[in-house]
């Protein structure tokens, strides 16, 4: 067991030139691959409890799971959303954004945002008096009706309505007003609107609040299907009996509504790796549906006018990346970068291990053979009689020799190579020994 032991020190003596090689080479792994992505983000959301908020807190929990830290920042909806992700000096990571958004951006805007998917839907809704009939948007220019500010999401959606339904949005009727959420809300419960637009999931407090209402109505889109047409950016909902408020049976038949659905974007400070984490945290979200959203059905690869990351791509049309499906997201993160060079690595690896053997015997032997140098040296100038007169000298230096060679440390497998050296010096130095003789005797 010793000499294994010492046989295996000696091999790692002999192959530490390996060590600057080897480091050099993980030294240029880590140079060449990129940082692991960072496990924080800020994202801009909505108004308190509005829906982008609520969806955008769910989120942030799911990802605290991971370890990863969502700062939320509330905004004033999708329009201040926008101009936060286009603003590099904001510090905004993700947003929200509505549907049809992209219309009110150039090209150059749009080159800069980023759309990882839809992922829930936010439905329009007009709420009425009972005893008004709206059968179509036009129904709505003799009544006082709040659509919403000209810079809100709310209006965003109305106004290619609107412009449908040959309606100026630069010259609305005056008696409409630009209220929207809680103060639409209190004035059509005041009579002081006879209609208003709402933005927002079914289960929000002012939708609730609105269905709960015994005066007021929810009214069906009837022509839905054409606005769909001119709008591709919205989807067709049918809203059941019941479905908003069984206990006042709201709506008391099937209605049909119109929703755009909420894009969750980023922008170029994005790390394209978080992309599966985001999405996979909002598929847990939106995991049990909502009262119009069928369950396991979001987030979705909808139609855009936005880049897509490959990643959003891979995500939805395969599912979560191998590694992250079995391993926590840091790790498989960490193990998804590093192992695209493994095999460039393994590659310049195994030549190396190749050459290890024979520079390993060379370096063994050199401990051997650079002492034949002197003893043929010393040869020569036996055989052509030009050796010195200070025969004593060469004796000593042999003699030395041998002594220096018996610290000598080789593997065993090299140790007869060893001992033919130790006999070539005995052999020299018989042969010196025998020139000293013939001198002595010769004086």
């Amino acid at each position: 067991m010793n000499r294994i032991l010492k046989d295996f020190s000696i091999m790692l003596r002999a192959n530490l030139w390996l060590v600057p090689v080897l480091a050099a080479l993980v030294a240029a792994l880590f140079y060449f691959v990129a940082p692991p992505p960072p496990m924080h983000a800020t994202m801009s959301t909505g108004g308190v409890g509005g829906g982008y908020t609520q969806f955008a807190e769910k989120l942030r929990d799911e990802l605290a799971k991971e370890g990863f830290e969502l700062k939320l920042v509330h905004s004033k909806g999708s329009r201040e959303n926008t101009e936060r992700l286009l603003d590099k000096k904001s510090g905004i990571n993700l947003a929200l954004l509505q549907s049809g958004q992209g219309l009110e951006l150039n090209q150059q805007q749009r080159d800069k945002l980023i759309n990882l998917g839809a992922v829930f839907q936010e439905p329009l809704w007009l709420f009425a008096r009972q005893d008004l009939s709206i059968r179509a948007l036009n129904d709505l220019v003799p009544l006082r009706t709040a659509i919403g500010t000209a810079q809100g999401g709310l209006r965003m959606m109305i106004a290619p309505m609107l412009a449908a339904n040959q309606i100026d949005s630069e010259n609305l009727p005056e008696i409409w007003s630009t209220l929207s959420g809680k103060k639409a809300l209190s004035a059509l419960l005041d009579d002081q609107v006879d209609a208003a637009f709402f933005l927002g999931p079914a289960e929000g407090e002012l939708i609730q609040a609105a269905a709960s209402h015994p005066e007021l109505q929810l009214v069906s889109f009837n022509q839905a299907a054409a606005y769909r047409a001119r709008m591709p950016f919205i989807t067709q909902v049918e809203v059941g009996p019941g479905l908003l408020n069984l206990a006042t049976n709201q709506p008391p038949r099937s209605t049909t509504i119109l929703s755009p659905v909420a894009m969750l974007m980023a922008n170029e400070s994005f790390h394209p790796a978080l992309t599966a984490l985001i999405l996979v945290s909002a598929q847990e979200v939106m995991r049990s549906g909502t009262l119009i959203d069928e369950p396991d059905t979001w987030p979705k690869n909808l139609p855009h006018d936005f880049e897509k990351l490959t990643e959003a791509e891979y995500f939805h049309t395969k599912g979560l990346p191998l590694l992250q499906r079995y391993l926590p997201f840091r790790i498989a993160s960490l193990a998804d970068r590093y192992i695209i060079l493994v095999i460039p690595l393994l590659v310049l690896l195994f030549p190396l291990f190749k050459v290890a053997g024979p520079i390993y015997r060379w370096r063994i032997r050199a401990r051997i053979y650079r002492w034949y140098k002197y003893l043929r040296d010393i040869d020569k100038q036996l055989n052509n009689d030009t050796l010195p007169q200070h025969v004593d000298t060469e004796i000593k230096r042999l003699t030395e020799l041998q002594n220096e060679l018996s610290r000598v440390e080789v593997p065993l497998s090299y140790t007869s190579e060893l001992y033919d050296l130790h006999l070539h010096i005995g052999y020299v130095l018989k042969r010196l020994a025998n020139l000293k003789e013939q001198q002595q005797s010769s004086s």
